[in-house]
């Protein structure tokens, strides 16, 4: 354990104080005080979006930032994201985000060796990332709760293009002709990706919570899990889910036939 402090000016003695609630450093116990500036200092990853992550979590992070570090010298970022950062350890894979202009390195199987988890990794350079959260909600998804290497700045305009939403719709269909062989996380991409895009078109904020709490309104769910877990009522659900496509596709066939792009 390590308790950074500062030193305050006593009236005889000069202090530092420490405080009482901690795991270490009991009283008596003998301890050293030298510079911090002699440490090296491990900068602590951005949070974004993430209440709390465990602690065994936190330690696989900073050994996926170190793995890539040693292969990616040159990079703009490095950012975790997806279900290994919902509580609990229910997730399938990591979903690693490395932004870098430099040739893309496949880093999965080092982090899988590793750490002993499945990988899902994307490379992206830094103007296909701000392309992609400019017209892609499931970008917006994607980056409102993550943990990444340096702060995450965003100054992108929204730009709706109807088409390229139109193919994005078309991923969610296979749900309608499929629904008995998906299984609950493939389930939930799909119905997260027709309501995020409807919200996208509505204008309304995009988040991985703000389109959870939709999809629980829009199919009277009280719980998302009960997608993830698979036990929807397939009737009472399908009907639900092809009127709210279908409403969804009106709106982007309206934004073509009026000449949006």
């Amino acid at each position: 354990m390590e308790i950074i402090a500062k030193i305050s000016k006593g009236s005889k003695m000069d202090q530092i104080y420490i405080p009482k609630n901690r795991t270490s450093f009991a009283i008596g116990n003998y301890v050293i005080v030298k510079p911090l500036e002699t440490e090296k200092i491990i900068k602590k990853p951005y949070f974004y979006g993430v209440k709390n992550v465990e602690l065994v979590k936190l330690r696989m992070i900073e050994e996926v930032f170190s793995i890539i570090e040693k292969k990616i010298v040159n990079y703009d970022n490095i950012i975790i994201t997806g279900s290994f950062l919902d509580n609990g350890f229910k997730f399938n894979d990591i979903d690693i985000l490395i932004i870098s202009n430099e040739k893309p390195v496949d880093i999965s199987k080092d982090v899988e060796e590793r750490t002993g988890i499945k990988v899902h990794l994307i490379l992206l350079d830094n103007k296909s990332l701000m392309r992609g959260i400019s017209i892609d909600p499931l970008y917006k998804i994607m980056l409102s709760k993550c943990v990444s290497k340096k702060r995450i700045i965003l100054n992108v305009k929204k730009e709706i293009n109807y088409k390229i939403l139109d193919l994005h719709l078309l991923k969610s269909k296979i749900l309608l002709d499929n629904f008995d062989i998906l299984n609950g996380n493939e389930k939930y991409y799909l119905i997260r990706n027709m309501v995020a895009i409807y919200l996208f078109i509505k204008n309304k904020i995009i988040s991985k919570d703000k389109v959870d709490d939709e999809i629980k309104k829009m199919f009277k769910l009280s719980d998302i899990n009960e997608i993830k877990e698979n036990i929807l009522n397939k009737k009472e659900f399908l009907k639900k889910y092809k009127k709210m496509y279908n409403k969804t596709f009106d709106l982007i066939m309206d934004g073509i036939k009026n000449g949006a792009k």
